[in-house]
């Protein structure tokens, strides 16, 4: 069982319970995801009222968050106003202690109220960047991220972001095929490229009208992933000079076609090691790595691990013994 705390007060916004309720809230052991009990703690146990008329009912203390794996805190609806400190006491006793904490949207204010920001990156909603600058100049506000890691402190970007950050949580302790089972449920991405620039609002781009050309070619790049794949040809099947291509790209998804395509292989990677008994180097070759050197870089690089332990931790019939 994999304990995870759902922080509860006033001003917390309904979107983001619902989505930490979707992820950890269900019982999906039939198809391969772990039991969690996710708890909604609170300083009181008087119902939360939420915008919508809707209330949210705690069923344990602050205290049962020091037994947690994992730390949540929703986003709120106004960031400038102070959380409950026996809320943020609560917080700054679970990272002290080692417990991840992760807060999605506006939630990032609330970690930077409790201190656990400071001198660290983090991210919020493109709308509220400023105002978290403003408000916490010790914070390293990061524009562009979906999410973001720093000393054990999750933060997300806006909205669907929360969902980003959930699903790639479950993803590092459970793996990728875990998060994949729940995403399905969930009708969304495993997981999404880019970063929130993509989202930021600015008069439409003559770029974009390329968009749907991008999407077929992303799709085909998919099926073609064990070939070398470069932006020459990538721009070939879109009919685009290569520069052309690569700014249309990068306006449509937020990052780069290389970055993209590495997002795509190491994802393949870790489907092939979780389900398969193929050899490590031909992984390699089938997600288009070329290499197990060059795969093991990677898999160091993105994910701190290697692929031989990665398989050992997630692979079918393995149970991850990590935290939440």
């Amino acid at each position: 069982m994999y304990r995870v705390a759902l922080m509860t007060f006033p001003g917390i916004r309904s979107f983001d319970v619902s989505v930490i309720t979707e992820v950890w809230g269900g019982d999906r052991g039939s198809r391969g995801v772990p039991a969690f009990e996710l708890r909604r703690v609170a300083a009181d146990p008087a119902p939360v009222a939420m915008r919508g008329g809707l209330g949210l009912t705690p069923d344990r203390t602050l205290d049962w968050a020091a037994t947690a794996d994992l730390v949540l805190v929703p986003g709120v609806e106004e960031p400038a106003v102070r959380a409950p400190e026996p809320v943020l006491a609560a917080l700054r006793r679970a990272h002290a202690a080692g417990t991840p904490v992760a807060a999605l949207c506006a939630g990032a204010f609330v970690l930077a109220q409790a201190g656990l920001l400071d001198g660290r990156r983090a991210v919020t909603h493109w709308y509220l960047t400023d105002r978290l600058r403003e408000l916490h100049p010790a914070v390293r506000v990061e524009p562009d991220a979906l999410f973001i890691e720093d000393g054990g402190v999750w933060t997300s970007a806006g909205t669907a972001a929360g969902i980003d950050l959930c699903l790639h949580l479950v993803r590092v302790a459970h793996g990728a095929e875990a998060a994949a089972a729940i995403a399905r449920a969930m009708v969304t991405a495993p997981f999404r490229t880019g970063g929130q620039a993509q989202f930021i609002e600015r008069p439409t781009a003559v770029e974009d009208r390329g968009a749907d050309a991008l999407a077929a070619v992303r799709e085909k790049a998919l099926r073609h992933l064990h070939e070398p794949l470069t932006v020459a040809r990538l721009a070939e099947w879109a009919a685009m000079s290569p520069r052309s291509f690569a700014r249309h790209f990068t306006a449509t998804t937020g990052t780069t076609p290389l970055r993209w395509l590495l997002e795509q292989r190491l994802a393949a990677a870790q489907k092939l090691l979780e389900r398969t008994d193929l050899a490590v180097p031909e992984v390699a070759r089938r997600a288009g790595f070329g290499s197990e050197i060059t795969m093991r870089q990677h898999f160091a690089a993105r994910l701190a691990t290697t692929p031989r332990d990665y398989r050992a931790a997630f692979s079918a019939g393995t149970r991850y013994a990590g935290p939440f």
